[in-house]
Order: C-alpha cells, then sequence, then structure tokens
C-alpha cells in the first residue's frame, strides 16, 4: 500500500477478511437488495463473526440487525449465534394475533423464543419448580440475556389478592419496548392445558390491578420442560388474552444422590461472611 502510507488495517489477512465479507453477500446479488450502512453500522470484527458463523445471507442479516438493535459486545453476538437465536425467535406458540393488534402481535411474537436456552443452570434431576426459579434468579443477569433486550426485571413470587384469596406468579418482568408487563410462569413438566388457564387468571389481575391507561395489554409465557404442539394450540384458541407457551433447555445436570452434598446459595454466602470478620 505504498500509494496510501497512513492508512492501516490492511494487512494480508484482513485484505482475505474483506474479499469473503464482499464474496459471501455478494452471492446471488444480494448485497445489492441491501443497505450498505445497515452492515457498517456494527464493528469490523462483529462483521467477520457474523460470515464465519452463518452460511445464509438471512441468516447473517438477522445478527447485523439485532446487533444494531441492542449493541451487542462481539462475545455476546458469538453466544447468541452459538445458541442458534434465528431459529428460535419467533417460533413459540401464541395465540397473540388473536389477541392483539398490529403491530403489536408481531412484535410481541418477535421477542418470544422457543426453546430458551438455560445452559447457565446447574440443577439435579428431580428438580422442582422453585429450584428453577431460584437458579433463573440467581443467574439474573444471563437469565435476562436470554430472555432478549428490552425486558426489565420486578419481581418473583409477586403476591396478588383477589377477594378474600391470595395468589403469587413466578416472575414479573416490564417490557420498555413492548410497553407491557410480562407475566413468566415455569412449569417442570409438560405443558397441560390447566397450566394455560391459570396464567389467563394472573394477566387479568395484573391487567386489572397494576396496568395503566399508558400501558399496553399484559402478555403471558408459559416455560415448560416440554409440550405436544397440537395441545398447546388447542388450549390457547378460546383464551382472550396473550399467551405465549415455550420450551427450556437444560444442559447441566447434576445426579440426585449429590443434591445433599453441595453447598447451598445461603450456606456459600453465610461462608464467605465468615470469612471476611
Amino acid at each position: 500500500m505504498d500509494e496510501f502510507p497512513d492508512v492501516k488495517g490492511f494487512s494480508k489477512r484482513n485484505l482475505e477478511q474483506i474479499r469473503r465479507w464482499y464474496l459471501f453477500y455478494n452471492s446471488g446479488s444480494q448485497i445489492a437488495k441491501q443497505p450498505a450502512t445497515q452492515l457498517l453500522n456494527i464493528p469490523w470484527w462483529h462483521n467477520v463473526v457474523v460470515v464465519q458463523k452463518c452460511k445464509t445471507v438471512e441468516k447473517a442479516l438477522f445478527y447485523v440487525q439485532k446487533t444494531i438493535e441492542n449493541n451487542w459486545s462481539r462475545s455476546v453476538l458469538i453466544h447468541q449465534i452459538d445458541s442458534n437465536l434465528f431459529a428460535r425467535t419467533g417460533k413459540a406458540i401464541t395465540n397473540f394475533e388473536n389477541t392483539l393488534a398490529q403491530p403489536q402481535s408481531d412484535l410481541a411474537r418477535e421477542i418470544i423464543k422457543d426453546p430458551y436456552n438455560f445452559d447457565f443452570l446447574t440443577l439435579t434431576q428431580s428438580y422442582n419448580e422453585r429450584e428453577l426459579e431460584n437458579g433463573l434468579i440467581d443467574h439474573i443477569a444471563k437469565f435476562l440475556l436470554e430472555l432478549g433486550a428490552g425486558f426489565a426485571y420486578l419481581g418473583r413470587q409477586v403476591p396478588l389478592q383477589v377477594g378474600e384469596r391470595d395468589f403469587s406468579l413466578d416472575l414479573l418482568f416490564y417490557h420498555t419496548r413492548l410497553h407491557c408487563y410480562v407475566v413468566i410462569e415455569l412449569k417442570v413438566v409438560d405443558f397441560e392445558p390447566e397450566h394455560a388457564g391459570k396464567l389467563n387468571f394472573y394477566i387479568t389481575t395484573i391487567d386489572e390491578q397494576l396496568r395503566t391507561e399508558s400501558d399496553k395489554p399484559t402478555i403471558g409465557l408459559l416455560l415448560c420442560k416440554g409440550k405436544d404442539k397440537v395441545v398447546a394450540e388447542y388450549a390457547l384458541k378460546d383464551i382472550h388474552k396473550p399467551i405465549g407457551v415455550s420450551e427450556y433447555q437444560l444442559t447441566q445436570m447434576l445426579p440426585d444422590e449429590l443434591k445433599t452434598s453441595l453447598p447451598s446459595i445461603e450456606e456459600i454466602e453465610a461462608e464467605l461472611e465468615n470469612g471476611e470478620q
């Protein structure tokens, strides 16, 4: 580069990456169909990662757009690609089309994934709902990353009083882009139709007791160990509150016999406190 002595970044490796980037998007004249500014609105090495890890232009542009929207670092971008976010986004079973007006229904469908990847949790094989909930809250930063941009955590086991009875919902969030409350119920079993009825009740209660005129309709999300797609679709068909049903995946499981031998979070915190005294 004798003609441009002050210009840097044109090493042999970088030139090869530039050529690969150009050829990837130029295949089938795809690059002409996309505004160049979109591709240039993320750092160069983000572009390199996208081209290296994505096999199609459609998939690559999805991650480029999500990086712009969420201001992902390169490590977060790599994590999202490796967790196959492209294949999981907007795949949950929902009734949003019939319960939410446009464009809220499309936006709501885009924030729901299926399945959710909770690979940051380590639970025993016979874990219960409270242990799952505790694990998610203990790793709230990773949980929020998996939920996606816009989710603001409000509380767990949120108390609700209806008539003379007391109830509590598992997790309550507010979505800053959809401007609505999001109720999440956790199930360590496969989806059953009665789960939707209970969540419908919680959504109605939040709409009546917390929602203001500036808030959009509350959305519910059931996170289940598994589901029969047809059963879930039938269960949501005549429910008039917006609900999505998704599965979650766990990859780190401990044998049940180790459960009692491992210290709890409370025991670890107590030991750390004693060590500081």
